[in-house]
């Protein structure tokens, strides 16, 4: 839990929280530790499916999902001064290249550890194309296992939305054309299945 704020509710005829979103950036950079904890709070399950998605096999003994998302969450909190954006959408993506740039970092300390693991035989340029060891191929499974639970268990329109958002990386626009609805209904609809999915998973963990 980061701040204190887990549960985050997206009724569907809750007014457009545009608003509310820019007020906590403002607040946040201002060093506001409270809107800061609800913005990232927000963000929580869409990091969550990015770190599923670009977490290699080799690397999910070493860090998990979570792990990458909370680090995330560390280098915003230190950093929010240096976001210039005002909406959910800038920060989701400013976010996401945090993320992303430290699964990056992971990806190096891995190469290097397979280098020094093998007496310096394998370049460590290379290592990031080693195969994956049995446990980090098993753990892999299971996590996407767990992940596609989770998404059988969402309503249909939720696991579309799911899939336009994060696999096909639509815009909410598009979106939006595709299901009859405006941008910000699409964007709602997805924030509503992102976090039922992350409630999902959670007690899919909580279940084994």
């Amino acid at each position: 839990m980061f701040w204190g704020y887990r549960e985050v509710s997206v009724p569907g005829d809750e007014p457009d929280r545009s608003a509310d979103i820019g007020q906590w950036i403002e607040a946040a950079r201002g060093g506001c530790r409270e809107s800061l904890g609800r913005l990232l709070e927000v963000c929580r399950p869409y990091l969550l499916l990015v770190a599923n998605q670009e977490l290699a096999p080799e690397l999910r003994g070493k860090v998990s999902p979570s792990d990458l998302v909370q680090e995330t969450f560390l280098k915003a909190q230190g950093n929010m001064g240096r976001f210039h954006g005002h909406t959910e959408d800038e920060l989701l993506a400013w976010l996401r290249r945090i993320l992303l740039n430290h699964l990056a970092n992971e990806r190096r300390r891995f190469g290097y550890e397979v280098a020094l693991d093998s007496g310096g035989q394998v370049d460590a340029r290379a290592a990031g194309g080693a195969a994956p060891s049995p446990s980090g191929q098993a753990i892999a499974r299971e996590e996407l296992s767990g992940l596609e639970r989770a998404l059988e268990k969402l309503p249909e329109h939720y696991r579309q939305v799911v899939q336009w958002r994060n696999w096909e990386r639509l815009s909410f626009e598009e979106i939006g054309r595709r299901s009859g609805r405006s941008a910000e209904a699409a964007r709602k609809l997805w924030a509503r299945a992102v976090e039922q999915l992350a409630q999902e998973l959670e007690s899919d963990d909580e279940s084994r």
